[in-house]
């Protein structure tokens, strides 16, 4: 996992031209006078002077003028502060007219507002609980991240609220977590920014874009290639990623035998129907 660094603003440079040549030509005429040779120059800068001060003489009398004819006018009433004719009604409706709440099926946000854990996907029949399964604390979240101080850095500028987490075994050596993030609401959407972040990183880490997750709108899915190192069983690695309103789901998937698409995938649109 990684957290979203900043990236380092770039420092802009200063172009100044190194070398300025005057456009007029310094050097005297041989074959003027020195009369005849400076009597344009003078001329030029007359009238010059003479189109400033008539520029500045039509400034002052256009200001006077409109000034003098605003003064003369009737002033114009402003509109008044308040809004007659609202949209919602002066009285509160009688009882019984009342419009119901949104059930639960409407009103996508109620789940949320519970308990998350009762959100968390249930382990398959057979696994075994391994790990955290429940509330996590902010500090134990992060520590799983390379960086953990950027990862709790951005954590804290998304303004997370709480995590719910569950992990099993199951197979001989599959593991599975699943994690449930939860933002405050505002202008930004933390779960949002949290997943694009993260399905940025998975997809320059596994170098594949991923496969869409249907119907979560921005949700995606990874299959990593096999890691083989001398010594040590070959390692398969699968990741989701999903978000759905204030929550952002991901998942992880190990084994030493080869993940299927479908796992993760299934896996994930559970835990989506489940929010």
């Amino acid at each position: 996992m990684n957290p979203a660094e900043p990236a380092a603003p770039e420092t802009p440079t200063d172009t100044a031209p190194t070398d300025i040549t005057p456009d007029t030509d310094t050097t005297p005429d041989t074959h003027t006078t020195p009369d005849t040779a400076t009597r344009p120059r003078r001329r030029v800068l007359r009238t010059v002077g003479l189109i400033a001060v008539a520029a500045v003489l039509g400034l002052v009398g256009g200001t006077a003028v409109g000034y003098r004819i605003q003064a003369d006018r009737e002033p114009t009433p402003l509109p008044a502060l308040n809004q007659p004719g609202l949209a919602y009604p002066a009285k509160p409706l009688p009882k019984g007219q009342e419009p119901e709440p949104l059930s639960a099926k409407e009103d996508l946000q109620s789940k949320a507002q519970g308990d998350l854990r009762k959100l968390l996907v249930p382990r398959p029949a057979g696994a075994k609980a391994e790990g955290e399964d429940g509330w996590v604390s902010l500090s134990a979240y992060v520590s799983d991240y390379t960086w953990p101080n950027h990862a709790l850095q951005f954590q804290l500028r998304q303004d997370i609220r709480r995590i719910a987490s569950r992990s099993w075994r199951s197979g001989e050596h599959r593991t599975v977590t699943v994690d449930l993030i939860q933002y405050r609401p505002g202008e930004q959407i933390g779960a949002l920014e949290f997943v694009k972040d993260q399905i940025s990183y998975t997809e320059d880490e596994s170098g594949a874009a991923g496969e869409e997750l249907k119907g979560s709108g921005n949700g995606r899915y990874f299959v990593y290639p096999v890691h083989r190192e001398a010594g040590y069983l070959d390692l398969y690695e699968a990741r989701a990623f999903a978000q759905r309103g204030d929550v952002a789901i991901e998942i992880f998937m190990f084994d030493t035998r080869k993940i299927a698409e479908k796992d993760i995938r299934s896996l994930a649109e559970k835990q989506l129907e489940r929010l």
